[in-house]
């Protein structure tokens, strides 16, 4: 496993994005992190994380986080920008489970440790940036919550690849291209379905054209971005609030 120390802003600039120029390069040289290269299968750092570290920033590469409950597995995407913790993964004590963590893309993953704690304190635009990309998680979850009610496989899986080409799509004169390769398994997990069911799905996309997988398991994705609610989903429905006197509806 390879090991350098660098700079958490040139690893990621991104997180920058708030500091002035001045404490930009100050910081640049202040928020100094080792980062690791784990190759495929599940992920590991020996000993070097631990519950006192605030996390792993995926710097490059692909990690799907699975969750296997009774007979079924689920599955989140994690990619350059996420911020995880791979010694809690499943809080619950009550609802059994297992979650694992398994690179599919050689990835680089910058360890965010004690000194980096004490560093950060001193540039509270980048512990911002830090917690903004958790909230994006936070709702990314949520959107692939509601992919996988939707009714139809073929539906799903293009409203889940419109959901990548939101995160890493590159628009071409041919279509969308989507950076990502995902086994059919792994498409299944995110969206709810069965391998084979997908696999059948997936057949039918690509010869309508609408979602074609490269040669080198990239993916290009034609035709109008999808999932503007429609019907009953459309409408905001009011939350009825009570009064004191019990059962007595009041006004919103």
């Amino acid at each position: 496993m390879d090991v350098r120390v660098l700079s958490l802003l040139d690893a990621d600039p991104d997180l920058g994005l708030l500091l002035p120029p001045d404490r930009l390069e100050r910081a640049r040289h202040e928020l100094m992190v080792e980062q690791h290269v784990v190759e495929r299968g599940p992920l590991s750092l020996g000993g070097k994380i631990g519950r006192m570290h605030v996390g792993l920033l995926l710097a490059g590469g692909l990690i799907v986080r699975e969750l296997a409950l009774c007979d079924t597995v689920s599955a989140e995407l994690l990619g350059p920008g996420d911020v995880i913790r791979p010694w809690q993964q499943h809080p619950s004590r009550l609802l059994e489970g297992e979650a694992r963590l398994m690179v599919l893309e050689r990835a680089t993953v910058c360890v965010l440790d004690r000194r980096f704690v004490t560093a950060v304190g001193a540039f509270p635009e980048v512990t911002a940036m830090l917690f903004e990309r958790q909230l994006e998680r936070t709702h990314r979850i949520a959107v692939e919550k509601a992919i996988a009610q939707l009714n139809g496989v073929d539906r799903r899986i293009l409203a889940l690849f419109w959901e990548l080409a939101e995160r890493w799509g590159r628009v071409t004169p041919d279509g969308v291209v989507v950076p990502v390769s995902l086994p059919h398994r792994v498409v299944a997990q995110m969206i709810g379905a069965r391998r084979p069911t997908v696999s059948t799905a997936l057949t039918d996309l690509a010869r309508s054209g609408r979602l074609v997988r490269h040669g080198d398991g990239t993916w290009l994705l034609r035709g109008e971005p999808v999932g503007q609610p429609t019907g009953d989903a459309s409408r905001t429905i009011r939350t009825r609030r009570f009064s004191r006197r019990r059962g007595v509806p009041a006004s919103a």
